[in-house]
């Protein structure tokens, strides 16, 4: 008898999605995105000014979003830039609105 893991009752697109809320799961992130998508980028220092958050509080936040696809960085020593990552955020749109309809 073969015994079946979780993933395998999953699709991909289940999986995704589930990946997606989850790095949405927390008020941080959200302020990061609505932040994100206020601006055509945003460097890592400009928004520990702009939340009231610790910059290594910040850092793991952007991480779990860059982690889930729906941000980029782009490093330039000292500084990293990170954008919405348009491709990724326009799929989780779609993959979430499939959900919540």
């Amino acid at each position: 008898m073969l015994i079946k893991s979780k993933s395998d009752y999953f699709t991909k697109e289940q999986e995704q999605a589930a990946r997606f809320a989850k790095a949405l799961g927390h008020p941080v992130r959200i302020a990061i995105l609505q932040l994100l998508h206020s601006q055509t980028c945003c460097y890592h220092g400009d928004m520990a000014e702009e939340l009231p958050i610790a910059k290594s509080t910040i850092s793991q936040h952007l991480n779990e979003l860059k982690d889930a696809g729906l941000i980029q960085g782009e490093i330039n020593p000292p500084t990293v830039r990170y954008c919405i990552n348009k491709d990724n955020w326009a799929l989780a749109k779609k993959m979430l609105n499939e959900i919540l309809v």
